[in-house]
């Protein structure tokens, strides 16, 4: 591993049977919802370096969540769990039968966050939410959430509501990645300027083992706020569909009367997805485009990348 790599360390817990370790399989290890029924229970904490945009490196700690390792963890293992923790996830499952003793770990968890790495970002995931039913879900999030938020105090958290059989797991940790990437305003400002100089309506930049969406930027207001999720969702299982055909995913051209959608490998961690609503403007003229910026976004990528702004001659 590079030196120069930047070590996050990630605690992810939960009670046991949360969905700690099919979430993670399924945003880190390929896995697809379905196939997250061979998995067993976690036994202790299992360590895993994921490597994120090149030099961001993620050290998840996935917590087994037996009321035996999770008394250890407050007590014999406290300062090795607890200590340099960048961000804690925790897991709840919506239809647990034990919320009482849920909440008392996440508080006991909390409590051993404070004493030992206190600048931690918590994240509170309201899990398997497909259980609940649908006119119900509103609701019932907009409760937990409440409880977690009065709980967390002094601490704050951000709480999702997550399924594995949905977008919302990739909405969820595309945020909690977000937080975690060291220059995002200067990716975020370079997209802008060329979102700006192509003249898209919208540009993504998705992690490209992940497919979590890592900047964004939109000069036209769109209309389906979780359309960001839904394309990380739907591309990752195309280019899982295409790897157990021995094919790898390269790019892709989507196109109707209102709009042209351009999906292509950018930097060697990212792809890139460009919208484009002017007619007037070829699609190889828009290929180009990507393909001259790539240089400038991957020195961005770099922990010693350019200062300076994207500049770019227009196709």
């Amino acid at each position: 591993m590079s030196s120069t790599a930047m070590k996050k360390k990630v605690l992810l817990m939960g009670k046991s049977g949360s969905g700690k370790t099919s979430m993670r399989s399924i945003i880190f290890a390929n896995y697809i919802a379905r196939d997250t029924r061979r998995l067993g229970a976690t036994i202790d904490v299992e360590h895993s370096h994921v490597r994120f945009l090149g030099n961001l490196v993620l050290n998840l700690w996935d917590c087994g969540g037996q009321d035996t390792f999770m008394e250890n963890y407050f007590t014999s293992q406290r300062d090795n769990i607890f200590r340099n923790v960048e961000v804690l996830i925790y897991v709840f499952d919506v239809e647990s039968r034990e919320l009482d003793k849920d909440m008392h770990y996440y508080q006991s968890c909390l409590e051993a966050i404070l004493q030992n790495s206190p600048d931690a970002k918590v994240f509170c995931l309201v899990h398997k939410m497909d259980l609940v039913q649908e006119d119900q879900r509103d609701v019932i999030f907009k409760e937990r959430g409440e409880d977690l938020k009065r709980l967390s105090r002094p601490l704050s958290c951000v709480c999702f509501r997550t399924s594995i059989w949905d977008e919302t797991l990739y909405k969820a940790w595309s945020s909690i990645v977000y937080q975690l990437i060291p220059n995002v305003q200067q990716l975020e400002s370079n997209l802008r300027n060329f979102a700006q100089i192509i003249e898209a309506d919208e540009v993504l930049l998705f992690e490209r083992a992940t497919f979590l969406v890592i900047s964004h930027y939109q000069c036209r207001e769109q209309r389906d706020a979780h359309r960001f999720e839904k394309i990380s969702n739907i591309i990752k299982q195309f280019k899982l569909s295409c790897s157990k055909l021995a094919a790898s995913f390269q790019s892709m051209e989507v196109r109707n009367s209102n709009f042209a959608a351009f999906i292509d490998v950018f930097t060697s961690n990212t792809y890139v997805m460009v919208i484009m609503s002017d007619p007037s403007i070829p699609s190889a003229a828009t290929l180009i485009n990507i393909r001259n910026a790539r240089k400038h976004f991957e020195k961005l990528e770099r922990v010693d990348g350019p200062k300076h702004s994207l500049h770019m001659r227009m196709h």
